[in-house]
Order: C-alpha cells, then structure tokens, then sequence
C-alpha cells in the first residue's frame, strides 16, 4: 500500500526541520531563523484576485486602477510582516504534562511569555495535525494553554513536537514553527470493572494498642479542627512556630485493602490492570489504606495522592520498558525541561 504523497512530504519536512533545529531546551525563545511563513488559502485567493486586477489595469491603462492594486500589494506586504512578528521573540517557558487515565480526557499545558512592550494576539498551538488552541498575550505578559489529550492505552505516550503558530493579523498569511521537545505523559490504565475489593484485616493476633488511647499505627499530621483531642496535638512542631497540627494515627482493628494481580480471575492482563485501577481510585476516594502486588513489584499499604499516584504509575508501566522518572512523576505533574 503506498504512502499518499502528503503525508509522506510531511514526513520528509519533519525530519528535516528536526535535523535543522535539533532538540530544545525550556525556555525555547522563537528566534527568527526558525519560523516559517506561508500564504493561507485566503491569502492564495487574494494573490489571484490581485494579479487579475493588476493585469485589468495593465490591460486598460487605467492609472487609478493601479494605484489601488499596488496599495492592495503594500497591504499585504504590512500583513505579512505583522503576523511573522507575531510570534517572533515569544518564549516557551514551561510544559506540564498530568498523569491521565486511558480513555479519559488529559491536557499537555504549555505557557508561553510574551516579552515585547505590544499585545500578541491570536498565538495559536497543537500537536502534529490536533486542532489549534489560542491564546491573547498581553505586553510582557504571559498566557496558558491546554492542548488536548485523549490516549488510548495505558503506558507512555511521547510528544516529539509542539507545533507553535499564528494567522494575525488578517489572515491572509501563516507563521509557525515546531518546538522538539522530550515530552512523556504516564497514563494509567483505564479503571473499569465490577468485582468488590479484597479486604485484610489490618489487627494481627495478640497485636495491643502501643499508646493506651486506641490509636495504633502512626499516619502522619493533619490541620488542627475543632472536637480534636489536645493530647495529640504537636506541642513541639507549635512551639516553633509552625501551624497547630495533630498526629493523626490508624485504627488498630482498622481494614488494609490489598490488591494483588496474581489472586485475580479475570481473563486477559488488560482488564485485571482495569480492575486493579478501579480498585485504587475507589480505596482513595474512601479513605482506606491499600497495597499493591503486581509480579516484581510490591508496594506497602499506605494512602495519600501520591501513594496513590505510585500504584497507578505501577499499573501503567507493567509489562513496558520505561525511564524510571516517568513512574517517579508526581501527579500533579511539575513543569518539564529537557
């Protein structure tokens, strides 16, 4: 089956501005040997328009017919001069990129400083051939934009390029460039499934309180809130002069939730990482310590977002060879750099 010639003219250009550009590093300002410039279909259909006219004038000798082509030709001169400069000097400061569930919808977060004293508007962006996202950069402003995301399986999905670009002022030309950058989002598996969550009981035969009060395991601490006990209040962390805190313990008859792959009977590694997903999301949500047992991995039972956070992250990379910083990723996902 042969490659239509389209895509594989964009394949070629790719690879030739990749090897022209090479490999970004954040911040990335748009300096003017990388950005390109073409006429739009609207700027094609005045270019048409333009010679017609200017043959008409030619034709008849009309002279204030060719005042008004050259004045129409000064115009778009203007135009196309105004929408390079409108990208031009704009800097890509930052590129977040969440954690997302497979089959959900996610976001690629870029933004984007505007250092010069004069507004950018219309500064557009995308992935590949994705829809374009805009945003106005106010003078020595900044702005942020989301540029969809919608995986389909779990694991990594790479963002080799970001495609930056503008049509301002008119519309009649388009400026753009590609911004080649590292960029990795984890994405958990898909939580789905309808079994109940095992349950082990977290008290161990002969196990007693440690404290007396009927607390047990330490959990961490928490914000002080009316109807707290003032014996577990942090006298020591307040007398520094730090927020009033109580320690906060688990219960010792309290449940501990693990989920382990090898005890599930589900038909296919897909659905029982689903199950497993599905599990973890809904014993945060509840507020449950829980544990994780994939083969080759095990993680303590705990909670938190970023307990949390690791057990998806396990889910997502089992069976694929990642890079260990991508399972290490916090959810919330800080700025990437090269």
């Amino acid at each position: 089956m042969r490659v239509p010639f389209r895509a594989a003219a964009r394949k070629r250009m790719a690879v030739w501005v990749r090897r022209r550009q090479g490999v970004d590093t954040l911040p990335v300002m748009l300096a003017r040997r990388r950005l390109y410039i073409l006429p739009t279909r609207a700027g094609l259909t005045f270019g048409s328009l333009w010679i017609l006219m200017l043959l008409a004038a030619l034709n008849y000798g009309n002279s204030l017919a060719l005042f008004f082509t050259f004045l129409l030709a000064g115009f778009a001169l203007v135009a196309m001069n105004d929408c390079h400069r409108n990208l031009l000097g704009i800097t890509l400061a930052s590129v977040s990129a969440p954690a997302v569930f497979a089959r959900s919808a996610g976001a690629l977060a870029l933004t984007l400083e505007n250092p010069a004293a004069r507004a950018r508007p219309g500064v557009e962006a995308a992935l590949d051939e994705a829809p374009l996202t805009g945003v106005d950069l106010a003078p020595h402003g900044r702005g942020r934009l989301e540029l969809p995301l919608l995986p389909a399986r779990r694991g990594i999905v790479r963002i080799d390029r970001v495609r930056l670009t503008s049509s301002h002022p008119f519309g009649l030309f388009r400026t753009w460039t590609w911004v080649h950058l590292p960029i990795e989002v984890l994405v958990y598996p898909h939580p789905h499934g309808s079994l109940p969550r095992p349950i082990t009981s977290g008290r161990h035969p002969g196990e007693s309180s440690r404290d007396g009060s009927g607390l047990d395991e330490w959990m961490g601490l928490k914000l002080f809130r009316d109807g707290d006990s003032p014996r577990q209040v942090d006298w020591k962390a307040y007398a520094r002069e730090a927020p009033l805190m109580v320690k906060e313990y688990s219960p010792a008859g309290a449940d501990l939730c693990l989920f382990d792959f090898a005890q599930l009977r589900i038909p296919g590694v897909e659905e029982r990482l689903s199950q497993l997903a599905r599990w973890v999301v809904d014993a945060e949500a509840g507020g449950e310590r829980y544990g994780l047992a994939l083969p080759g991995v095990e993680l303590a039972p705990n909670r938190g977002p970023e307990h949390r956070h690791h057990c998806l992250a396990a889910l997502a990379l089992y069976g694929i060879e990642a890079p260990a910083a991508s399972a290490a990723q916090p959810a919330a996902a800080a700025p990437l750099h090269a």
